[in-house]
């Protein structure tokens, strides 16, 4: 590898052009415009059939596009009859505006105008590339012609804009603006504004696009400011940002783009593009959402945004890609988990509304994703805080500590063993299997009599089909029972851990849950659990299960 061939191909600005630096967060979201159906289906392998198109448009749709980039008319028949099928079928709601993409050459410009007969309103959006190395590479032109390019353009479309009837709005992008000369940019696109003359009924874009990613973010954020200063017209032009993601930095340069002035956005849901892909419009509309910015899209359902785009595209979300992934907010480790589990309850216990939870930057259930499918994951990393928080929010179990520790290391063991991640069901079937008792001892019947401070219990055991009666007593009715249990058995133990609540089992109304620890004479614990409608039994069916673990 000899990095020596390579140089900076860009032409930073001014360090006056940096007052976007003073900023901490983006105020508003921008005009979002999808340009799914250009970019992103260009760069599929196999691009999308009009069907498909069809059914990805009507996600845009539903996600609360205004602004959507059609495609390239003149390029293809498929475009172009993905166009007309949406005018002639009236698919075009009259809030939403459909963008075209034309180079600056009148026989395409004339196509693309034909293709847009009969849309209630259409962006022609024109470009042609105006940077160093096409200038002298590709057309061997000088900057002058280069600039007479985009003015013959400007001037076509402005004049067939009016012979053609239908509501248009213009967008000029110098392509490849990043390895442009910023003053040369600016050149360029005010003498395009001169032709097309914004004013207040006759908004024009300005789209900077970031053809090829070549510098850190910042200082493309200058070369927007830069330009966002010196456009004429300013206030009657939108400045749009147009980034790829060939520095994997693209989120970051739309962001402080938007900082240093720009006011619109091109991007694709998912950053699918050429290349590395576009500005992924998710990630930086959620990012807007997590410093309680509404991005004016809806995101709410991402599962179903997920399931659409790949259905479409053929491509594939990856799992750990920021909001959309499938791990995205899973948590397997343990020190993770247990964070997550007390942060959760705090917010419970203190009615909290804003959103601080560790590890999780934004509510999962805001996209229809779920705590127990998606934020709590067990695996051979994960711990006991991991395994309490998912037994209590999926099934209602609420284990004591230690209980929970023990429980940990036999998921944990499982998981190493078999080396794969547990799921919910799981985990709660070897909860079961370990600590409901499966011992051939049970209790039929049992009765309780107070006398002062002391219970006295009459209790039938079961073992082998052969029933006894024990009498016994206690400070209360646990501990009666663990006592006629130690006169049966002969067995002694410690009860130290008891514990219960209330469950609610689904069809069964509310039942009672009690866990037990007891502690043998070489001072090892053994845990068991139970449930009953009633208290007294749910505790002497844990006592039992936990007895059974002893032996």
């Amino acid at each position: 590898m000899d990095a020596s061939k390579y140089r900076v191909g860009y032409f930073p600005v001014s360090d006056k052009y940096n007052k976007w630096v003073k900023k901490d967060h983006i105020e508003k979201p921008p005009v979002w415009c999808s340009v799914d159906m250009r970019d992103g289906n260009q760069s599929l392998v196999i691009p999308m059939s009009l069907e498909e198109k069809l059914e990805y448009y009507k996600v845009l749709l539903e996600v609360g596009f205004k602004e959507i980039e059609v495609g390239f008319p003149a390029a293809s028949d498929t475009e172009y009859e993905f166009l007309r099928t949406l005018i002639d079928k009236k698919m075009i709601p009259a809030d939403v505006t459909v963008q075209v993409l034309t180079q600056c050459r009148e026989h395409i410009i004339r196509k693309t105008f034909e293709a847009c007969k009969g849309a209630p309103k259409a962006i022609i959006h024109f470009y042609n590339s105006v940077s160093v190395a096409q200038r002298e590479q590709v057309f061997k032109k000088t900057k002058d012609e280069i600039k007479e390019i985009a003015v013959e353009g400007a001037k076509l479309v402005k004049r067939l804009a009016s012979e053609y009837e239908g509501d248009f709005r213009f967008e000029y992008s110098p392509e490849s603006f990043t390895a442009t000369e910023p003053e040369y940019a600016l050149e360029v696109c005010n003498a395009v504004l001169d032709v097309l003359e914004p004013s207040e009924s006759n908004n024009v874009i300005i789209n900077l696009p970031v053809t090829v990613e070549m510098s850190l973010p910042h200082v493309y954020a200058s070369q927007v400011e830069f330009m966002s200063e010196k456009l004429k017209y300013r206030e009657y032009v939108t400045l749009s940002l147009h980034p790829h993601n060939d520095r994997g930095t693209g989120v970051a340069v739309a962001e402080l783009g938007l900082l240093a002035g720009a006011q619109r956005v091109e991007g694709t849901l998912f950053g699918n593009g050429e290349r590395t892909g576009n500005v992924d419009i998710i990630t930086l509309a959620m990012n807007m959402y997590s410093h309680g910015v509404d991005p004016k899209l809806d995101l709410s359902n991402m599962p179903y945004l997920v399931e659409k785009y790949e259905k479409c595209t053929r491509m594939r979300v990856y799992e750990r890609a920021p909001y959309a992934g499938a791990l995205v907010f899973a948590a397997f480790s343990g020190s993770h988990q247990d964070a997550i589990a007390k942060s959760m309850k705090y917010r419970e216990e203190n009615g909290l509304e804003r959103w601080n939870v560790p590890y999780i930057p934004i509510d999962p259930c805001d996209i229809s994703r779920t705590y127990d499918s998606d934020v709590i994951r067990f695996n051979s990393q994960s711990g006991k805080g991991g395994i309490g928080y998912l037994l209590e929010q999926t099934y209602g179990y609420s284990l004591p500590k230690g209980m929970r520790e023990h429980l940990s290391y036999l998921c944990k063991g499982i998981s190493d063993k078999e080396h794969r991640e547990l799921k919910a069901n799981e985990v709660f079937n070897i909860f079961k299997a370990n600590y409901f008792s499966q011992s051939d001892l049970s209790i039929v019947d049992m009765h309780f009599f107070r006398k002062g401070k002391i219970v006295e219990t009459e209790i039938v055991f079961a073992k082998k089909g052969i029933e006894t009666i024990v009498y016994a007593q206690g400070n209360g009715s646990l501990d009666a029972v663990s006592n006629a249990l130690k006169a049966f058995t002969g067995v002694q133990y410690e009860l130290l851990v008891y514990q219960e609540h209330s469950l609610e089992e689904q069809g069964s109304g509310s039942v009672a849950a009690a866990y037990i620890g007891i502690k043998d004479k070489n001072g090892n614990m053994s845990w068991g659990a139970g449930t009953d409608t009633d208290i007294i039994h749910a505790s002497a069916n844990a006592l039992l299960s936990a007895f059974a673990n002893m032996q």
